[in-house]
């Protein structure tokens, strides 16, 4: 067979690793395992979500509704903008890969910034195009920086704000400037999985309907707690909305994920208890290696990056301790690992670890 050339020198995305994979490896109960790997939500799933889960269950010998009509009609009227600004994808990635395909090919490129999240450059690299990364500040996006890389081949700018895998986030103000001053031929791609764990986002919901060249992507795996059921969704101008509708499949979104997502929109009691809770284990973290003189990078997430020394071997020991973290090698940041925030007991159990191997 004659593989597409780009697979040649593509490299596969890895994820934290599951707790059943590193259980079965450990030969030990998951249930003795703790995951502050990926960054999900530690108190799991809305009530809410649950009960709405074991509801759709009884429906899935049904196909899911392909529009997805109630879950668009809800995040519309919760976000104040029209069903026709929403796309939903199988997770945020989807919305990656339904505007990489939109935009690009051969002869084209995507402007990142140093220790973005590497799905961009490999959805650039399979659309055929290249990736010109720019040199971070601080461990964070040199926005203005960035519109300067803009080339005439450019057709993509990537933005996560907060950004994985550094916690780090944009100024108001460095956002505004970039949204207002990037080509109107160029696709800016406001990447907010986790914009709910900050207090002051920049709000640029009101420019979606006179931008056609910016779309926001947000997500229920974080701060709703839905990982695993992969919802995700993009927010833009309706003519845009329009063409990506072209490229993605149908019944993307199943039923069971729907019920869940809907259910969750309404939980702000839970979203609440999320975030308080990781406010208290970010500080919990942060005073900590303080004290241990271990540096970190102040994050606005819902994770932490800790500088161990070496990364991979820090991981390792302690993954055989029950403790799965993520070692930042394949990020550049060998020295590093990200520990995601998790319940008060998690986290005291990690900090114990990990000051008992230094």
């Amino acid at each position: 067979m004659k593989l597409n050339p780009q697979l040649e020198h593509l490299p596969v995305y890895h994820g934290g690793r599951p707790l059943e994979e590193v259980a079965r490896e450990l030969g030990l109960p998951a249930a003795e395992l703790i995951k502050l790997a990926s960054n999900e939500n530690p108190l799991g799933p809305s009530a809410k979500a649950i009960t709405a889960m074991r509801e759709a269950a009884a429906r899935v010998n049904l196909y899911p509704d392909g529009n997805a009509f109630y879950l668009r009609k809800g995040v519309a009227e919760k976000l104040g903008v029209t069903p026709a600004n929403l796309i939903f994808g199988n997770g945020s990635n989807e919305i990656i890969e339904f505007v990489s395909r939109a935009l690009l090919g051969p002869n084209t490129n995507i402007v990142v910034s140093q220790y973005c999240f590497a799905i961009y450059p490999i959805a650039a690299h399979l659309a055929g195009a290249d990736c010109i990364s720019v040199p971070a500040k601080d461990f964070g996006h040199d926005l203005a920086a960035m519109a300067e890389a803009i080339t005439t081949e450019t057709r993509i700018v990537f933005v996560a704000n907060p950004n994985n895998p550094t916690g780090t986030r944009a100024s108001n103000e460095a956002v505004m400037d970039l949204v207002n001053g990037i080509p109107d031929d160029v696709l800016l791609v406001m990447d907010e999985a986790y914009f709910e764990f900050i207090d002051d986002a920049p709000d640029l919901l009101p420019l979606i309907s006179e931008k056609q060249n910016l779309i926001l992507m947000r997500t229920f795996s974080k701060i709703h707690g839905l990982a695993g059921l992969r919802v995700g969704y993009g927010i833009g101008h309706p003519d845009f909305i329009a063409a990506l509708e072209k490229i993605r499949q149908p019944f993307n979104l199943n039923a069971i994920a729907q019920a869940a997502a809907l259910a969750a929109l309404e939980d702000d009691e839970h979203v609440r208890a999320t975030r308080e809770n990781n406010t208290e284990g970010l500080k919990f973290f942060e005073n900590a290696f303080a004290e241990m003189n271990i540096e970190t990078v102040p994050s606005y997430a819902n994770f932490i990056l800790a500088k161990v020394g070496d990364g991979k071997a820090m991981f390792e020991k302690l993954q055989q301790r029950g403790i799965i973290t993520r070692a930042m090698g394949g990020y550049g940041l060998a020295d590093w690992i990200r520990i995601s925030i998790g319940t008060p007991l998690e986290n005291g159990r990690c900090l114990a670890a990990l000051a008992d191997l230094r």
